[in-house]
């Protein structure tokens, strides 16, 4: 199907093969088969992957020439990497889209049928109940229809507008993403990284532990490579690939172990990514062709059948090699990836869920009071002309009767208008989408916007050491070599010759050949460190020893090497195996210092001989050098060897526990990364703001308490706990070796340091304290990560954020937030984004609640009292348009102030509208009407003008309702500024001319208002106003300012942070002594502030009963990613299951040997090493 469905993309090209020795359709249907079927295929066409390098014009060693001629032929021949986005709706389909709204079709109904009417001309106008000015207004008439008509259009065009700046914004943050992603090729002889789109077929790309592939490949040369293929096959054993069994590297799959080099066969659209997204774009198109449908559903059946019969062939014919069916069969797939999609079109953020449901409420009570409204209007009317005044039904008169109730029903549409605030949902978005464009800024790139809403109800965050509290720039700053400690970096003539030569030929090939120390940028700058950091720290080791690392590279490429182990969290070690040329083997080993000491029972002496290394000996080195060096925040790595002898002939190399035993020590180096500079003063500001901060690292644990002292995460004399991976998992099992809730809320309150930790140690973690029910609050937690297997950390966490530097494609993947520059001190500018929506919304909130419940009660009250609502429908719709569009762009825009960082988290559960916002509604609003009802009541006499009050059909405007239009217009405008501060605080200006959106549209809203009073005549019912009624209706707008000020409570912002840190009660303090003290402390004390505060308000229960709070809820689970079709297997992790795999269970002499379970071999198989990790 996918060769039909595909004909015509490449068509012009599948036949033309340019100069090279294989055309499209040939590297396509290779890419189809998989293992022994696919190596006989490349035998068979090619002679061997050589062979097809050779037709390739391009060599598996230096790569491509990178001649810019030759990589466009390339592009032009076999397509670019790229999959073509879907279409963005245009503005036309917007404005559809806005013109869907309910209340808009009933208000252009309505407007349609008074334009129509208005036309209409009674044969006896005497008998028209009310009459009729003259024949000039009557003619006037049409105005309001066509008005009403204007003002629907320009909301469906702000609307439209918003929309589109919204999606414009949002495919920016797409490309942005996509524009991040880079790739190692080798061009020219030389390891390059470009874009990920700039990949084309013949590329020689490196890939290693953590990537994506981002195209088609056919497999060079590896080392212990294992690939995660679930994304495309839905199997979650890992693959592992080498070139005699199964050599197809595939587009959009996870490497989760091991390096190695690809020849790249597909990319873009050819590629099995590609593929996919043809066949879902397909789908889509056809789903409106119901015979199609049809077809489709039988083929897919088939094709279901055939792929299982398939499968079950595969399995029996290797059960060992994982075999996978041609992907463009797998139909199954691609309906799982359409599920997805429409998934994410309907994903919402949890705040946006929240206010939706408040919007749906408030509009049901609009709806209500709408309804009502019209009822009173309509008997009103009936009693009093027909009955009062005792008028027969003429039959010439109907439409003049209908006339009336259309007026009426606009009323009643206008009040449901401005009922509804459907500027909540828009505020959010509004809000969330700026504060996301500003956040890139500050360096956190967010991939899902309710992260950034989330992240400002943060209360933890487990965060990593390596390149996010420290610099991550390594440096060996102390060794220990022939039987002496260096305190700084020995000269080279110190340390003999053979052991020289032996600890540079390991540091040399025992290291990933990415990695590389490269000259500084600038003169006089430090040297660049490209790859692993710890590595770099290793290679500048060897070039401070003056020895040229890259010689002995040259000398011994990377397809030399006869076997490597890679680093990953379950070895903690990396070893890379020689093939010496008299038939032996010598194996490298470097790691951890503590784990692989207790591999070593030999050390190299200060003759170059090797002396016996017994535990005792071990103990002392661990006593005098390794903890001396970890209390001062080094990192300490062991260099080891081991030599395999011809007389024992070749080991079993799968043996791991056998071959990485009897090491012989060469080397104990102390590795400095220092602290970041601003880290201690960011760490500051989390713990004033409640935010616990938590390290959770691969390292060991003097070194991990030395850097979390210096960082301020431990201060002298606290009585906060540090433990390692290894304890913290015996402390929360039981004797069954499962894990107990109850036995981790007794670690985690107290708990800031956990050092030599497994990713699954920091899942655990993550889940503990996010399950917990110590505290009332349920746990909002952040986490960092940088490592493929801190994928499940990342995904459990409320908010997961991603290394952009020093991460992996997989930790990408599963994050919220990716941090541009790795530094901890942009966590803590994301808290402040988040608590600034937060609050953006609840400002935007507690403005348009005030504007309703005065717009709606002056609609109601003035229509039953004077059968006519003060403020007319196209008015409505003015002040509508303000409250929800441009107050939504004015309050959502502010930009936060330290001063977020000085209250504590709100909480999961806390209402929309706090006590305080309550009575700012109320107050405001019960003064506004008083305004409003005494203009309309007494206001002709206040300004000695003609009332207004029961004027006849297409009467002209009048001066008094005018008055009473401009007058609420300008109490909007002044409690806009109100709105700033949502807190109590006195000064509303503060800021106010850092936010230019806001000043802009006040002043803006305020010009339009008096273009509209002066010159907006009939249309908008008005009448212009002299100097003198200008001047009183911009006194009482101004006095909500001065009204606002004497609601106000006393105290300051600074007394209340000063009341926040006032002694508590022993009697409260007694009740938290049994968790961590100084976190507890901080909650009683806000409980006490609380209950010590005003008494509460029924209608404020009421309200917030009425609310949809977080209740506890999970993260939403529909998660959008750039490769959204991809699901992650290897995130399943079985909490119950008791298996775990421990920091080091291979120690034969302190630990039993145990049987390895299959359970841990896999958990291990995957992980991946974080070596700088944290």
């Amino acid at each position: 199907m996918a060769n039909n469905s595909y004909s015509g993309v490449k068509n012009s090209t599948a036949n033309h093969d340019g100069d090279f020795g294989c055309s499209l359709k040939d590297l396509r249907s290779l890419m189809e088969l998989r293992g022994a079927e696919a190596i006989s295929k490349i035998g068979e066409s090619y002679g061997d992957v050589q062979g097809l390098c050779t037709r390739l014009k391009t060599s598996p060693v230096d790569g491509l020439s990178g001649q810019p001629a030759d990589i466009d032929k390339r592009k032009e021949v076999f397509g670019q990497n790229l999959i073509p986005p879907k279409k963005p709706k245009t503005f036309l389909q917007l404005v559809w889209e806005a013109l869907q709204d309910v209340t808009l079709i009933i208000l252009e109904v309505a407007a349609i049928v008074s334009l129509g009417l208005s036309f209409y001309r009674p044969p006896d106008a005497e008998r028209e109940p009310g009459g009729v000015e003259d024949d000039g207004e009557a003619e006037a008439g049409w105005i309001e229809g066509a008005a009403i008509l204007l003002s629907v259009v320009c909301v469906v065009l702000v609307t439209a507008f918003n929309d589109w700046s919204k999606e414009k914004q949002f495919r920016g943050l797409q490309s942005r993403i996509e524009q991040e992603q880079k790739f190692a090729v080798v061009r020219g002889g030389q390891v390059i990284q470009i874009p990920v789109a700039e990949i084309v077929v013949g590329d020689v790309a490196q890939i290693k532990y953590g990537d994506l592939l981002p195209s088609d490949g056919i497999l060079i040369q590896g080392n212990d490579l294992k690939i995660d293929e679930s994304s495309l096959t839905g199997e979650s054993d890992h693959v592992k690939k080498t070139l005699d069994r199964d050599p197809m590297l595939l587009s959009g799959t996870h490497v989760m172990e091991g390096s190695g080099k690809m020849l790249v066969t597909a990319v873009g659209e050819n590629s099995q990514t590609g593929i996919i997204f043809a066949l879902l774009g397909a789908s889509e198109d056809d789903d409106d062709d119901e015979e199609e449908k049809e077809a489709k559903k039988k083929e897919k059946k088939e094709k279901k059948e055939k792929k299982t019969e398939n499968r079950k062939k595969a399995k029996a014919a290797d059960g060992a090699a994982m075999e996978m069916q041609p992907l463009n069969s797998d139909e199954v797939d691609i309906d799982e990836k359409r599920k997805s999609n429409l998934k994410e079109k309907k994903e919402k953020s949890v705040l946006q869920g929240k206010l939706t449901k408040l919007a749906v409420q408030i509009g049901k009570a609009g709806l209500v009071m709408s309804a009502i409204t019209v009822i009173i209007l309509v008997v009103l009317f009936v009693v009093d002309t027909f009955w009062v005044q005792g008028l027969p039904w003429h039959k010439d008169c109907t439409p003049i009767y209908v006339q009336f109730f259309v007026k009426f029903f606009i009323i009643g549409v206008t009040v449901l208008v401005v009922a509804v605030p459907e500027g909540l949902p828009l505020a959010v978005t509004i809000s969330l989408a700026y504060s996301v464009k500003k956040m890139m800024k500050d360096n956190n790139l967010v991939r899902h916007l309710d992260a950034c809403e989330t992240m400002g109800n943060a209360t933890a965050i487990c965060s990593d050491k390596t390149g996010t509290l420290t610099m991550n720039r390594m440096t060996v700053v102390q060794a220990y070599v022939a039987d002496k400690h260096y305190r700084n970096v020995p000269e080279p003539q110190l340390i003999p010759a053979a052991i020289m030569d032996i600890l540079v030929l390991g540091i040399s090939v025992n290291s990933a050949y990415t990695t590389n120390i490269m000259s500084p940028e600038k003169e006089g700058g430090l040297p660049r460190q490209v790859g692993n950091k710890t590595e770099c720290a290793l290679l500048g080791f060897a070039n401070d020893l003056k020895r040229d690392y890259q010689a002995i590279r040259n000398e011994i490429p990377e397809e030399k090497l006869y076997k490597v182990y890679t680093f990953n969290s379950c070895r903690k070690s990396m070893s890379t195996v020689l093939k010496n040329a008299d038939g032996s083997f010598r194996m490298f080993s470097k790691g951890a210092s503590e784990i692989l000491l207790k591999k070593c029972s030999k050390l190299l002496t200060a003759s170059g001989e090797t002396k016996v290394f017994r535990p005792r000996d071990r103990e002392d080195m661990v006593k005098k050098v390794i903890e001396p060096m970890a209390s001062e925040g080094l990192r300490t790595i062991c260099l080891a060897y081991r030599d395999f002898p011809v007389s024992e002939g070749e080991p079993d190399w799968d043996q791991e526990n056998d071959i990485l035993t009897s090491l012989t020590c060469v080397c104990v180096v102390g590795i400095e990364d220092p602290v970041r500079p601003e880290v201690p003063d960011a760490i500051k500001k989390c713990q004033r703001a409640g935010i616990t901060v938590r390290m959770v690292t691969g390292d060991n644990i003097n070194t991990a308490r030395a850097i979390a002292t210096k960082c301020g995460i431990l201060q002298p004399g606290d009585e906060f706990l540090c433990m390692e991976g290894k304890e913290f998992n015996r402390r929360i099992r039981n004797e069954k070796g499962e894990i107990e809730q109850e036995r981790i809320d007794k670690i985690w309150p107290k708990l800031r340091v956990l050092a030599r930790s497994s990713p699954t140690d920091k899942h655990t973690l993550v889940k503990g304290i996010i399950d917990s029910t110590v505290l009332e609050q349920r746990q909002v937690v952040a986490v960092t990560g940088d490592g493929t297997n801190d994928g499940p950390a990342l995904k459990k966490a409320d908010v997961g954020f991603a290394m952009g530097i020093a991460g992996t494609d997989v930790a990408k993947e599963a994050s919220d937030i990716i941090l541009t520059d790795d530094n901890f001190s942009s966590i803590v500018k994301a808290v402040m984004w988040g608590r600034n929506v937060y609050d953006s919304i609840s400002k935007f909130l507690q403005f348009q609640l005030t504007v309703n419940v005065v717009a709606v009660i002056v609609a109601f009250t003035g229509a039953c009292i004077t059968q006519d609502s003060p403020l007319k429908a196209v008015q409505m719709l003015w002040v509508n348009l303000i409250m929800d569009t441009f107050a939504s762009l004015a309050l959502a825009t502010e930009p936060p102030t330290e001063s977020l960082l000085l209250r504590k988290p709100y909480g999961r559960n806390k209402p929309l509208i706090s006590r305080t916002m309550m009575k700012n509604i109320l107050g405001h609003g019960v003064y506004q009407l008083i305004i409003i009802f005494t203009l309309l009541f007494v206001g002709e006499q206040i300004f000695d003008i003609d009332s207004g009050r029961y004027a006849p059909l297409h009467s002209p405007p009048s001066e008094h309702y005018t008055i009473i239009f401009n007058t609420f217009v300008l109490l909007q405008l002044f409690n806009e500024i109100n709105a700033r501060k949502i807190h109590g605080e006195r000064n509303v200006f503060d800021g106010i001319f850092n936010n230019l959106i806001f000043c802009s549209i006040v002043f803006g809203t305020f010009i339009i208002q008096i273009v509209i009073v002066q010159w907006g005549g009939k249309p908008f019912s008005c009448v212009g106003l002299s100097i003198d009624q200008w001047l009183w209706c911009t006194f009482l707008g101004f006095s909500s300012l001065l009204w606002g000020q004497v609601r106000r409570p006393t105290h300051t912002h600074s007394e209340l942070q000063t009341a926040h840190r006032a002694p508590l009660p022993s009697v409260l303090l007694a009740n938290v002594q049994s968790l961590d003290n100084k976190e507890d402390e901080i909650r009683a004390r806000v409980s006490f502030q609380r209950d010590i505060g005003d008494c509460n308000i029924r209608v404020v229960n009421a309200f917030r009963s009425s609310l949809s709070p977080y209740e506890g809820l999970e993260k939403p689970e529909s998660r959008s990613s750039i490769h959204n079709f991809m699901t992650h297997p290897e995130f399943r992790i079985e909490d119950s299951e008791p298996s775990i795999p421990l920091i080091d269970d291979t120690d034969a002499e302190d630990d039993a040997p145990t049987k390895s379970s299959p359970l841990r071999r896999r958990d291990c198989r995957g992980e991946e090493e974080r070596r700088e990790s944290g």
